[in-house]
Parts: structure tokens; C-alpha cells; sequence
């Protein structure tokens, strides 16, 4: 099964970027239920879209169709010269219902959301997944949990030891830094903000900016200097074999951009030391 957000996120994690709002094509979220219950009232259920994270979108220049970043791995220099000048030129475009099943393997199921693993495409293979629970069109469903219940049913029978399905909660903002940060225009609806404790390097936009300086694109995922560092609260992380609840604290205050040893910098001691 599936991320998370302070905004709800499901995730199988295996990723294309940037902050301008495609106008290309028509998003089509799919859409899952969530109950909402009190011992009075008992449940109300509604229907939630899912968005998928910017970092698996489609980025190319505003006026066009070229690809701002090439062969997954690399920037391209006429449009992301540096991180403002990139999100400024490039925008993370939206995903059609088609190519959400067909094309990223996430499709509605019975109450609920099926994630696969493995897409394969005429163009290629797509790897996991991140999705985060909407609440209305431009932003996040923000869960507030302090004395309540929160419970799930996942199917992990197909999921075999070495793969990793995961439901978490993290601080992200509700709009996705959207109105924050200049250069942010998609916000939410496109999947933009994403932060988690680790300070993931790998998240291709931050605060609304390219994480293009010193990106290196022959590690495995490519990174760049900068990572995004957030609380994180992990429900849910398992597979048929094993399974794992672990709160991840921090001492920052909503999404940090971040650099060096604090931010498990690979350059000065690896992720880890963080």
C-alpha cells in the first residue's frame, strides 16, 4: 500500500519536478473515503482526493513541452541556470486520470487507494510512489489527532520483505508553500513541500527553489546540496513480513532547508548523521 502529510500521506517509495503550475492537461485525482466519527454522532464518511508528489511529475518550461530535468538524473542549464531561475522557467505539470493508474500504478480501490510498485510504460518504468489526502482543491488535509483515534485496514499481502509501503504524517505546510515562497505557484495540487526528518537531498524543489546546487546526478536517487527537514511521525511502515510505528521529533518548526552535518549533508558524514 502507500504517505502521509500533516496533510495524509501514503507511499510506496521508489521518481520527474519544479514550481510553475502546468496548464498542459487536467488533473484527475483519484479519490479515496475517510470516516470521520465521534461516540455521539458516529462516523460521517466523505470522499478525498489524492495528489501525487511534484518530485514523480513531469517538469518542462513554461511556454513549451521541453524537459527541464533530462534522463532523470540532470538538470538543464538553458532553463536552470540556478534554483530561483529554475522555478521561475519550469513548471511541475498535472496528471490525468489515465496516467495516474496506467502510468504511477494508483488507482481507487473499495474505500480506499491501491498503490503498486512497479509501472511499466511504452516510455519506461515508473518506481513507487507518494500521495497525500487533499481537502479541497489547493491544499492538504491537515489531521488533528490530539486525544482521537486514528485507524487504517491495509492489504499487504502482495507486499514481500525488501519493500517498504508506509503511512506517516509530517509537517508539511497545508498549501504546499504555495503564497510562502515567490517562486511557488503550484503549491498542494501539484504535490509541492514535501519534507520528513531524514532531510531527504533528493526533493528537487525546497521553499521554492530548484535544489539544483551541487547536484549530484550519479547518486541513487540524484541529490542536491540542500535537504528538507520536518517532524515526522511514522503510523505505519511495513510489509507482509515486518512491521514498524516510530515518531521521528525535531527541533525545527515547520519545513527547514537545510545544509551541512545537522541535515545528514552526504558531504560532511552521510544521512544518518543528522
Amino acid at each position: 500500500m502507500a504517505k502521509i502529510a500533516a496533510g495524509f500521506l501514503l507511499c510506496l517509495l521508489g521518481v520527474a519536478v519544479a514550481q510553475q503550475a502546468g496548464t498542459n492537461q487536467i488533473e484527475g485525482a483519484p479519490r479515496m473515503s475517510l470516516k470521520e466519527c465521534t461516540a455521539a454522532g458516529g462516523c460521517v464518511e466523505s470522499q478525498r482526493a489524492v495528489t501525487l508528489d511534484a518530485n514523480w511529475r513531469w517538469v518542462h518550461n513554461t511556454d513549451g513541452y521541453r524537459n527541464c530535468y533530462l534522463d532523470d538524473s540532470t538538470w538543464d542549464p538553458e532553463f536552470c541556470p540556478d534554483g530561483a531561475t529554475c522555478a521561475k522557467n519550469c513548471a511541475v505539470e498535472a496528471i490525468t486520470s489515465a496516467q495516474y493508474e496506467n502510468s504511477y500504478g494508483i488507482k481507487e480501490a473499495p474505500d480506499g487507494l491501491e498503490l503498486k510498485f512497479v509501472s511499466q510504460t511504452k516510455t519506461g518504468s515508473n518506481f513507487g510512489s507518494r500521495v497525500y489526502m487533499m481537502d479541497g482543491e489547493d491544499n492538504y488535509m491537515m489531521f488533528k489527532l490530539k486525544n482521537r483515534e486514528f485507524s487504517m485496514d491495509v492489504n499487504v499481502g502482495s507486499l514481500p520483505c525488501g519493500l517498504n509501503g508506509a503511512v506517516y504524517f509530517v509537517e508539511m505546510d497545508e498549501f504546499g508553500g504555495a503564497g510562502k515562497h515567490g517562486n511557488n505557484k503550484a503549491g498542494a495540487k501539484y504535490g509541492t513541500g514535501y519534507c520528513d526528518a531524514q532531510c531527504p537531498h533528493d526533493v528537487k524543489f525546497i521553499n521554492g527553489e530548484a535544489n539544483s546546487h551541487k547536484w549530484n546526478s550519479t547518486s541513487n536517487p540524484p541529490i542536491g546540496h540542500y535537504g528538507a527537514c520536518c517532524m515526522e511521525m511514522d503510523i505505519w511502515e511495513a510489509n507482509s513480513m515486518a512491521t514498524a510505528f516510530t515518531p521521528h521529533p525535531c527541533n525545527t518548526v515547520g519545513v527547514e532547508k537545510c545544509e551541512g552535518v545537522k541535515c545528514g549533508d552526504t558531504e560532511t558524514g552521510g544521512r544518518y548523521s543528522g
